[in-house]
């Protein structure tokens, strides 16, 4: 079935933050200096006017990331114990005749968890995980059967650890929403054993319009059933309303200027390991830091426009995710250069790679810098501002990773 209720901004608007500024020597808590400048300057003066001063940049809305640096970081937080590294893992015989292939995918795994720590998959769990832990999985589920996160990928990672000694039932594949787990096949049936957990439900009929009846999602009190699902004490605030009509509130659960964090993520799971795919949006990707910034939080779309890219440093920043999140593998088995976030079979191709790293920042670098090179080598038109990889420079300047591409260590196996 083809959903087309969950809408994602095109993103050449994309924007990130420039003009952030960390006090040498000081705690990147007490150091913060937000200068409220775009990352997106106005477009300079026509020709005809070559005098003129270009356009003031737009103001860019004020957010609370601030608060994320007041919580201190533990020695899980991001960028993790490999700051800057990241495995790329290439077998061809990986997707035979289109369809992964267990074996291969997990010989890949393997592989790429030896290569990005220096010791066997078993001596590596101790270095992202305790036996005690519970250990949330974030797929990605848009684009079900052809750029969704590969059943085969998710399987990997739940063969290491349960045989490193974590319990199935300590093991949860989670998303944003819960009919989105079901349409790509994640399912208590395929993974017995394993908890699945959509942080929120949607009346698609009703989202699209083919319904007025919105007593699926909508309590008496006018408010929607996923409300408890979201830990109103944690929050991404950015000064943008969310829109009125129910349409809106359906998909987003609230439409104020707060994005609560799921209760999952700030309740229930002490470590996330990020599963996103291989695909761009617009100009940008559509990988690590975008399937854990949107997908960590509720009341996102109000957020395209002005802060597009901005979200996926600033949500991150949060503990939930930035002292959680400690193992990014892209699945870039069949990957997808254009015609994103959505699957697009017309852009899509076997690649047959998985990328890891604990800094999802550099993973996005090298991923970003990758998809570039396979856009121009497909015919299409690329820009190459730097303002679509200017959010992950900001990043850097958090502390959140490293992208100075003369400090990533990027070894292919």
């Amino acid at each position: 079935m083809k959903h087309r209720a969950y809408s994602s901004m095109p993103p050449d608007n994309a924007v990130g933050r420039r003009d952030f500024l960390l006090k040498a020597g000081g705690a990147i808590g007490a150091g913060l200096v937000m200068t409220g400048r775009s990352l997106v300057f106005a477009q300079q003066a026509q020709d005809q006017q070559p005098a003129a001063k270009p356009a003031a940049p737009p103001a860019k809305p004020k957010t609370n990331i601030e608060d994320a640096f007041r919580v201190p970081k533990t020695k899980w937080s991001l960028p993790g114990p490999f700051p800057g590294r990241v495995i790329e893992v290439h077998d061809p015989a990986a997707m035979p005749d289109g369809k992964a292939d267990g074996a291969a995918v997990k010989a890949m795994f393997e592989k790429g968890i030896r290569e990005l720590t220096g010791k066997s998959p078993k001596k590596s769990f101790g270095l992202f995980f305790t036996k005690d832990d519970i250990v949330g999985l974030k797929v990605n589920p848009v684009g079900p059967g052809l750029i969704s996160t590969r059943l085969e990928v998710v399987d990997a990672v739940i063969d290491w650890l349960t045989a490193c000694g974590l319990p199935r039932r300590n093991i949860v594949i989670w998303d944003r929403f819960d009919y989105m787990l079901t349409d790509a096949g994640f399912t208590a049936e395929r993974f017995p054993g394993i908890g699945i957990e959509g942080l929120q439900t949607m009346d698609e009929a009703a989202a699209e319009g083919k319904t007025q009846d919105n007593g699926k999602w909508l309590k008496a009190d006018g408010t929607h059933v996923s409300a408890p699902n979201f830990d109103q004490e944690v929050f991404y605030w950015a000064d943008v309303e969310g829109p009125k009509d129910l349409p809106y509130l359906n998909q987003h659960v609230f439409n104020g200027k707060h994005s609560y964090f799921g209760t999952l993520l700030t309740k229930k799971l002490t470590k996330i390991v990020n599963l996103p795919v291989f695909k761009n949006t617009g100009n940008a990707i559509s990988m690590a830091t975008k399937n854990i910034g949107y997908g960590a939080v509720c009341n996102t779309n109000r957020l395209h426009k002005p802060l597009f890219l901005d979200v996926c440093v600033e949500v991150p920043a949060f503990w939930p995710v930035r002292d959680k999140m400690v193992l990014n593998v892209t699945d870039g088995l069949r990957s997808q250069y254009d015609g994103g976030p959505d699957k697009n079979a017309k852009f899509a191709y076997i690649d047959n790679r998985l990328y890891f790293a604990s800094d999802p920042f550099a993973l996005d670098m090298v991923c970003h810098n990758r998809i570039v090179a396979k856009r121009k080598e497909m015919g299409v038109a690329v820009n190459e501002n730097p303002r679509f990889t200017d959010y992950l420079r900001y990043a850097e300047k958090l502390g959140l990773g490293i992208v100075d591409p003369a400090k990533i260590q990027h070894v292919r196996v």
